[in-house]
């Protein structure tokens, strides 16, 4: 089993330090493979709580090299950006926040990361394991599983789809219930939420690994490793 590790991370921080500097991406030093995943961009300001700033990810199976260098440049954000979601050999964009490159760079909805805040960075990467069918829509964990819900909306007939990663519903502090609702309302349903509407929900649990790296922890291992930190001599405050 594929596992989220240092050099996945450091992968996507070259990503947006090579785009600031218009150079070529220093190539990756992890094994190249097919897997659903996320990257996750968050923000320290004054030795606070990291603040979400950009995530972007797949549900669907996709070569890693092409998903870290995409979703590592996305833009900014507030929540989570699903791009592409598949499910059910569907197609569906949903729950809507951010990520790195794309979640860096490309969200619509807020600025763009831009390189003055490369010391402030946080850098997440997630590959997403052991998808199963729910039996019920309560038929999971807080803080093992993620969970992708697909209800079709009473007031339209329209069919909606969101998720919210494994760390979200313990992170918030969430109940499981206070969890299907708030993904219900990330969906699109502005409807009355009924205890029959949530039973006829199709829930999918899965599980990720995780790693996660600040970019001084990113300067000094490229340093280590490389023999020189990072250049950022393109990365003036201006750019993005």
């Amino acid at each position: 089993m594929v596992s989220a590790n240092r050099e996945m991370v450091v992968y996507c921080f070259d990503t947006l330090v090579s785009h600031y500097n218009s150079e070529q991406v220093p190539p990756p030093a992890f094994d190249e493979g097919q897997h659903p995943l996320f990257v996750t961009w968050k923000k320290v300001v004054n030795g606070g709580e990291p603040r979400l700033r950009g995530c972007i990810g797949t549900l669907e199976a996709r070569y890693l090299i092409n998903g870290f260098r995409d979703y590592a440049l996305t833009r900014s954000y507030s929540l989570i950006l699903i791009d592409k979601l598949s499910l059910r050999k569907m197609v569906i964009e949903t729950f809507k926040v951010l990520i790195s490159g794309y979640s860096a760079l490309r969200d619509r909805r807020f600025p763009p990361i831009q390189a003055k805040e490369l010391p402030s960075l946080e850098c997440t990467v997630s590959i997403l394991i052991n998808y199963e069918t729910a039996l019920h829509y309560i038929d999971w964990e807080i803080g093992k599983h993620g969970i992708i819900i697909e209800f079709t909306d009473p007031d339209n007939n329209t069919r909606r789809s969101a998720t919210y990663l494994p760390e979200v519903a313990a992170h918030e502090g969430w109940t499981m219930m206070e969890t299907i609702d708030s993904l219900m309302r990330k969906a699109g349903y502005n409807g009355t939420i009924t205890e029959s509407l949530r039973k006829r929900i199709q829930l999918t649990r899965y599980q990720s690994t995780l790693f996660t790296m600040h970019y001084s922890e990113y300067v000094a291992y490229v340093k280590t490793t490389r023999g020189a930190p990072p250049s950022t001599d393109g990365a003036k405050p201006g750019n993005h």
